[in-house]
């Protein structure tokens, strides 16, 4: 197995913790989804990848739907996408994803959560380059004769890493500009895609162990506490 099944392996240990915080993440998405390219997921790419995550995560399609409609609602609040760097004690780099209506709250309560923790709130570009940005898709192999190889020669154009299968169907891991492309193939060989979406695989890590790792985590949990806040990356094992 690789890197990305390793990095995978181990973030799935630290699910969201509560329900409330997925959908809420996931309303997110739903929003700017709707924004950017309307309220049909027929027409909707991107919309169509979130109505497959909600599904993956057992949210409930009324849901969805009233995510969908108050999206559409042009009164509604659009969310930007905002990235924030820093570093946690001991010298962990963190990502921090965040999609938010308003850019001055956000700010705040990430910077303090970083001053609360010990940890130092980052410019622009001073950790960014030590993740690599990857897309991925989890597809249906349940009762299905898949051949892996084969599959992974069908995607060698589009740059595919690593193509591997866990208790929950089958991965692909690729380059973060690959996406559509992929989810477009994908659809088009009637693959069932089960989830997609993107992650931030750091490309060194570092081991800590007890109180060192104790401190990182502590900055990694306020952080994920925040409502703006949708997917925290870093670089600790």
């Amino acid at each position: 197995m690789g890197r990305a099944f390793e990095f995978r392996k181990a973030r799935k240990m630290k699910r969201w913790s509560a329900m409330a915080k997925t959908f809420t993440r996931i309303g997110k998405d739903i929003v700017m989804a709707v924004k950017a390219g309307g309220p049909n997921p027929d027409t909707n790419a991107r919309l169509r990848a979130v109505i497959q995550n909600a599904k993956a995560a057992n949210m409930p399609k009324a849901n969805v739907e009233r995510a969908i409609k108050k999206a559409s609602d042009k009164d509604t609040a659009d969310y930007k996408e905002v990235l924030f760097e820093g570093y946690a004690p001991h010298g962990i780099a963190i990502l921090v994803e965040t999609a938010t209506d308003n850019n001055n709250r956000t700010v705040a309560d990430v910077r303090a959560a970083f001053n609360k923790c010990d940890g130092n709130f980052g410019t622009s570009g001073s950790v960014i380059f030590m993740f690599d940005h990857t897309c991925n898709f989890r597809i249906n192999s349940e009762g299905k004769d898949i051949d892996l190889e084969e599959l992974e020669l069908e995607l060698i154009d589009f740059e595919v890493e690593e193509i591997f299968q866990d208790e929950d169907g089958i991965l692909i891991y690729a380059p973060f500009e690959q996406f559509g492309a992929i989810q477009k193939y994908l659809e088009e060989a009637q693959f069932e895609i089960l989830s997609s979406g993107f992650e931030r695989i750091p490309t060194t890590t570092t081991a800590l162990e007890g109180e060192s790792k104790e401190d990182v985590e502590k900055l990694l949990e306020k952080l994920e506490e925040l409502d703006d806040v949708q997917q925290v990356y870093h670089s600790m094992v």
